[in-house]
Order: structure tokens, then C-alpha cells, then sequence
């Protein structure tokens, strides 16, 4: 669902570009790093198992959305609304990751 969520709000922020064409460029540049981190936070955290370093890449991870947040709602104040749950959820994994770290 948040992958749904995230994609329709990125379409509307291509879709409207026009409109504010440098905050939809940056929205837009700023979700596709976020894609990437998440990426990379799975295989640093299941397959290399560093646990503080996967909390600071969720940290990095976590400013790239509210970043993307920002500057989708210049555009259209919706596509930053359906990018909230996406923060949540990784604040949420952020929350449980340093559980784990302090844990081990």
C-alpha cells in the first residue's frame, strides 16, 4: 500500500511539473534517493546485520521523504499528504531498529 501511495503522489508531481517546474524536479530527485536508501537499508540491515549503521542510513532515509514531502506539497499539496505514511512507517522501522541494535 505505501508503495501505491507513493508512486500516485510522485504521478501527480510529474503530472503538474509545470506548474512549479524546480519543486517538482527536486521532489521528484529527492523520492528517487529515498528509493534508494530504502534499497540499501534492507541489505544493510538483514544481510551485513550492522544494526547502528542501518539506524543512521534510516535517519538519512527519513530526511530524504521529509525533503520529498516538502517540496511535493509546493506542487501539490496532496502528493506531500500521501507521502506521510511512508515516514511513519520508516520512522516506525527506525524505532525498532535501534531497539535491536541496543538489544544485541
Amino acid at each position: 500500500i505505501l508503495y501505491v501511495l507513493m508512486g500516485i503522489s510522485s504521478v501527480i508531481v510529474y503530472k503538474r511539473r509545470s506548474l512549479t517546474p524546480e519543486a517538482a524536479r527536486t521532489g521528484l530527485i529527492y523520492y528517487v534517493v529515498s528509493l534508494g536508501l530504502n534499497f540499501g537499508w534492507s541489505i544493510i540491515f538483514f544481510n551485513v546485520r550492522s544494526f547502528l549503521f542501518a539506524f543512521m542510513w534510516l535517519l538519512i532515509l527519513l530526511y530524504t521523504i521529509v525533503k520529498t514531502i516538502v517540496y511535493y506539497v509546493k506542487v501539490a499539496p496532496v502528493s506531500g499528504y500521501l507521502q506521510i505514511p511512508y515516514a511513519l512507517w520508516v520512522a516506525f522501522a527506525g524505532y525498532l531498529n535501534l531497539g535491536i541494535y541496543l538489544l544485541n
